[in-house]
């Protein structure tokens, strides 16, 4: 793991969207202030329809804020950029794709050869454990199989940021459990900043260094947990216990003060 100094900042970052049938304005953040650290693992979670998704794909470029700012480097964020990379709650594959074609897709876009794209596609397939699976479609692979593919397609063209959108949240216990295993081994080897969006608590409190908890709708920073167990984590432990029942007691104020 690296530490480092701020890599994003959020600086007052507020969200509407204009309502279709009535025109009237939603807001749905409200003055969002954070900072990332580089090499960090940080879990955002909140009640939900709080804005969590909507958060993420600001970070991403993916759409410009109401006011208030993203800060990559202490760059403004202006739209989608190599450097942010994000993995999303559905696979996404090209079906007509093989695993390994639908990793170098980002490489072949940006101007890779077609052969060097596949040599850092099947690298980066192994990075996730998808040996042997290169040439598979994705209708031939599990859920959690996908979510690799996925991941190692964003890796690929090396992004210093992956935003992580409840990549876990459609499988199954037992895979998601092995899914958050990995991604651990993942970070620990790669070094990556990882924000991670997700519903779930244990699975915040089992990846997150900081947990960071967001209000009702319109959003806000309401509390920030800190999270020293050391990897890997075991969930019956009393302090990851412990740590899960406060944060669930912080989401139940929040849902309470929404009713």
């Amino acid at each position: 793991m690296r530490a480092g100094g701020s890599l994003l900042s959020l600086r007052g970052l507020r969200k509407s969207f204009s309502e279709q049938k009535s025109g009237r304005e939603l807001e749905v953040l409200d003055g969002i202030d954070l900072d990332v650290t580089e090499g960090a693992l940080t879990c955002i979670v909140g009640p939900s329809g709080c804005g969590k998704t909507t958060l993420l794909r600001l970070i991403a470029g993916l759409l410009a804020p109401t006011s208030g700012e993203v800060l990559f480097e202490g760059v403004p964020v202006e739209g989608p950029g190599p450097e942010r990379g994000m993995v999303f709650q559905e696979y996404a594959l090209f079906p007509w794709r093989t695993a390994a074609r639908n990793v170098s897709f980002g490489l072949e876009i940006a101007g890779v050869s077609r052969r060097e794209a596949r040599g850092r596609a099947d690298g980066y397939l192994r990075v996730v454990g998808m040996t042997g699976h290169d040439d598979l479609y994705p209708r031939e692979l599990s859920g959690g199989m996908k979510q690799r593919v996925a991941i190692a397609r964003t890796l690929a063209v090396e992004p210093a940021v992956l935003l992580m959108d409840e990549p876990f949240a459609s499988l199954d216990a037992q895979t998601r459990n092995a899914m958050q295993a990995f991604l651990v081994e993942l970070w620990e080897k790669t070094g990556k900043t990882v924000v991670f969006v997700t519903h779930s608590v244990d699975e915040a409190v089992y990846l997150g260094g900081e947990i960071v908890g967001l209000s009702g709708r319109p959003a806000r920073v309401v509390r920030t947990f800190a999270n020293a167990q050391p990897y890997p984590r075991n969930r019956t432990d009393g302090e990851f216990i412990r740590l899960r029942s406060e944060i669930l007691a912080y989401l139940a104020g929040e849902t309470a003060g929404a009713g």
